[in-house]
């Protein structure tokens, strides 16, 4: 079993920055997947940034350039680095950690990104 805890996330003016962080508890982080999925009002919940366990990294168009996702396995933490932001960016910020095989996925409780206009 893992628990993902979230924090970081407030209100900040656009042109600002957040830096999320998501502490897993549980075995084997190193071994596990991290992504940040975002869910606006309103919205469908849509990937952000995914760190796979061997580093390599993805991002949606809509966050490349400005959002930084890293892990620190010896700190069972991944974070989201977000600059520039923008008040499109306002949304309610999700860890997600999983494995392709055997399928397993585990989930934050999310924390609130404002960033005003």
């Amino acid at each position: 079993q893992v628990q993902l805890v979230e924090s970081g996330g407030g209100l900040v003016q656009a042109g600002g920055s957040l830096r999320l962080s998501c502490a897993a508890s549980g075995r084997a982080f190193s071994d596990k997947n991290m992504a940040w999925h975002r869910q606006a009002p309103g919205k469908q919940r849509e990937l952000v940034a995914t760190i796979y366990s061997g580093g390599s990294t993805h991002y949606a168009d809509s966050v490349k350039g400005r959002f930084t996702i890293s892990r620190d396995n010896a700190k069972n933490t991944v974070y989201l680095q977000m600059n520039s932001l923008k008040p499109e960016d306002t949304a309610v910020y999700y860890c997600n950690a999983f494995k392709i095989y055997p399928p397993s996925t585990y989930w934050g409780q999310g924390t609130q990104v404002t960033v005003s206009s």
